[in-house]
């Protein structure tokens, strides 16, 4: 372990730390020398300035993702879990493995791969199986082998379970946040769960704003006559413009659309709401009707803004890891190959054709097309044509340890998450020894993000006795 730097920020402590781990754990073990390539491992510890001297216990945030760095707190009140943990945690913020300040991966990296099947094996060593190692290395290299309270949110819940699944010992309790998988892990089975929850947001963000019906339908009239270009030279098409639906999990979505497309052209939008009617738009919405008036404007000489464009390009473009590795966080052991498992359960939906009116924005979903239109993905795609097809993957959920689990384990499970499937989580956790479910609708899938939800979970653990033995240990 390496101290980079410590210093003060409004209302907490921090250091920062860097340690090796290896790139290839087979044949490694946590905890021990290791052979083989090292990639560095960066971690920040934050904790209450009064209370830098104390021992306290440690609390393990594990961020979503997948390809998620750890979170960059601006002070106690920019992130709701912060501030509540720290009056009774040393939290640690690490970043995973190909993010952040840790060895980082991106485009140009897997630009320097010419065989596919490397670079393929390369990807493979970025999933939960090396995540949850690495973790476990830290805890027993650089915290005294102490067992750690553990926080998941979304991914972080997959990695919870994988931990829990892989190295139970080094938890001492566990919370999640919208983030347990179903287990067995299937794909095509999460794909039609999630699908209609997509196309549900999608018809509650226009009821919400009828008015948008016939601009969205406007703009990809635009794309269908006209090449745009985006700044970073990516054209952008009506299915890239779809994705700006994975928003729609998170609160405001609604509102974040609404004043986006409000930007959209850059010649007013007089001549296209001159006719407008918000009670036919709803009944456009209702009955899947294509706007005649949209499908006019595509010849008017309406132009789409810089703003808009540079505003979609930001929302659409990848974010390190997280397209490159979407589906393969499903994959357990062996099994059937994904083959683009998002796209398959979308075949059998016609109502997600760009075609169709009103357009049907996608969510958490990858396409084999991303690949060809983004600059930044166009690196990975023949190492993930090579994954599409891999039926041979390490195991990342022991059931039957999950079964007799005794690490006390409480889940918020939001009612209406649209990433991942609530009940899918419920069936989960009927299977989990020690675990307990706050399920609840008044929080969108960011909800750890608030300053209720972290705090709830907390209190119910702490009022069920669950973390009498994490603060005894410390005090002691």
């Amino acid at each position: 372990m390496t101290k980079l730097a410590s210093y003060y920020i409004p209302g907490m402590y921090v250091e920062d730390h860097s340690c090796k781990v290896p790139l290839d754990w087979n044949g490694n073990t946590p905890g021990r020398g290791f052979e083989g390539k090292a990639i560095s491992l960066f971690y920040r510890v934050l904790c209450a300035p009064e209370r830098v001297n104390q021992d306290l216990p440690v609390l393990l945030f594990l961020q979503g993702g997948p390809g998620g760095a750890g979170p960059r707190p601006l002070d106690t009140h920019s992130d709701g879990w912060i501030d509540e943990a720290l009056r009774h945690f040393r939290i640690v913020l690490p970043d995973q493995r190909g993010t952040g300040r840790s060895e980082h991966l991106d485009a140009s990296t897997m630009t320097a791969f010419g065989d596919p099947r490397q670079a393929a094996a390369f990807l493979k060593h970025f999933l939960a199986d090396s995540i949850v190692r690495d973790f476990e290395h830290l805890r027993r290299t650089s915290f005294g082998n102490r067992a750690w309270v553990t926080l998941g949110q979304s991914y972080g819940g997959f990695l919870t379970m994988s931990y829990l699944s892989m190295f139970p010992e080094g938890v001492a309790a566990a919370f999640t946040t919208g983030g347990i998988p179903h287990i067995p892990a299937d794909a095509v089975e999460v794909y039609r769960h999630t699908f209609p929850r997509m196309q549900a947001k999608t018809r509650q963000y226009y009821a919400r704003y009828p008015q948008d019906v016939e601009r969205v339908s406007t703009v990809v009239e635009l794309l269908n006559t006209q090449k745009v270009s985006l700044e970073n030279g990516d054209v952008l098409t009506p299915e890239r413009l779809q994705t700006l639906g994975s928003d729609f999990g998170m609160k405001p979505s609604f509102e974040r659309m609404h004043w986006l497309f409000d930007t959209a052209f850059s010649n007013g939008d007089g001549s296209l709401y001159g006719a407008s009617d918000p009670a036919a738009s709803r009944s456009a919405v209702s009955r899947g009707a294509v706007s005649d008036s949209a499908a006019s404007h595509s010849g008017s000489g309406m132009r789409l803004s810089d703003d808009f464009l540079n505003a979609v390009m930001t929302r659409t473009s990848t974010k390190s890891l997280y397209w490159p590795l979407q589906e393969f966080i499903y994959a357990d052991g062996d099994i059937e190959p994904l083959r683009w498992a998002a796209q398959r359960v979308r075949d059998e939906l016609p109502e997600f054709g760009s075609d169709r009116r009103p357009l049907l924005f996608t969510g958490e979903a990858i396409f084999p097309w991303m690949f060809e239109q983004e600059r930044q993905l166009r690196p990975f795609k023949a190492a993930v044509d090579v994954l599409m097809e891999e039926s041979h993957w390490n195991s990342i959920y022991d059931a039957e340890r999950l079964a007799e689990n005794d690490v006390p384990l409480q889940s918020a499970v939001y009612y209406d998450d649209m990433y991942v499937d609530s009940g899918m989580q419920l069936d989960t956790l009927s299977r989990v020894g020690n675990a307990h479910a706050w399920v609840t609708n008044s929080y969108e899938h960011d909800g750890v993000h608030g300053d209720v939800v972290f705090r709830t979970l907390f209190n119910q653990a702490r009022d069920r006795g669950d973390l009498e033995a994490v603060f005894a240990q410390a005090k002691g």
